[in-house]
This record gives structure tokens, sequence and C-alpha cells, in this order.
């Protein structure tokens, strides 16, 4: 939903296709929970998030709460879209393959997905130099390190 030329509209995605949004189980559960309380209520636009009368909600209220929410929980102030970079980071820290979070996030290009979205974290980079402490660490009565 976005605000353009003082009216709102529903977009689509960039390609104009529909695209699953895969979500983790606690989301799911979340969202289940919304759909119980919106019951009975006027969805005329087939969307999750309504106002208390079923109207859209207006973008502007929805990143006004989402920095109450992020000032409550003591974070710092984000953009709501920073939410995205942060779970491309939070996958990739994972071990999520390039490929995959590529699918998640909806790129076409797999630069997109590494070279915007995704940031190396510090337990990422101590992670990959203690590898290379095991791989270079030789092993007593082998000169090459090999047992």
């Amino acid at each position: 939903m976005q605000r353009i030329g003082g009216e709102l509209h529903q977009g689509t995605t960039k390609t104009g296709k529909a695209r699953p949004v895969p979500l983790p189980l606690i989301c799911l559960a979340a969202l289940r929970w919304h759909r119980l309380r919106q019951a009975g209520k006027p969805d005329p636009a087939g969307l999750v998030f309504t106002t208390r009368t079923g109207r859209p909600v207006e973008p502007r209220n929805l990143n006004r709460s989402f920095s109450r929410l992020t000032a409550t929980a003591g974070l710092r102030p984000i953009r709501l879209h920073d939410a995205r970079h942060g779970c491309a980071t939070l996958l990739t820290a994972a071990g999520v393959a390039p490929r995959v979070l590529m699918e998640i996030l909806g790129h076409s290009q797999i630069s997109m997905t590494m070279d915007v979205y995704t940031h190396v974290t510090q337990d990422t980079q101590r992670e990959a130099i203690n590898h290379m402490d095991r791989l270079l660490k030789r092993r007593p009565g082998r000169p090459d390190g090999h047992a």
C-alpha cells in the first residue's frame, strides 16, 4: 500500500507477479491470532491489516507505529524496511545458502542479495577466523599439520 498523488494504491511486486513469502512459525502464529481478532470486521480490499473501520492502514501511520514499537523495545531508531536487511543478515549468519536467501527476498539477481541486503556480523567474522585457525593448526608429529 502506498500513497501516490494523495491517494492510497494497492501495488504489486516489481514484476507484477504474486510471490509467496515464507514466514517463521512464530510469525504465522501471530498472523493467525490477528485473523481471529479481525473476524467479522469489514475487509473490502482483502488486506491483512486494516484500520478499525476496515480501511487500509495509512503508510505513514504504519511507520509511526513501528517507530513507537522500536523505541518501546529500547532499540535504536530504524526504518521498517531495515527489518528486511536484518532478516537477510540473520539468515546469512545462520548459514542459509545465498541462493535460498535470494528466493526468500524475491530478488532476480544474487548480487543484489549479497551486496545490498547482507551485512557481516562480528560473530560471523570470528567464526570464519576460527575455521582458519583449525585449518592452519599444526598437529604434533607432522610438519604439514596432518595427523
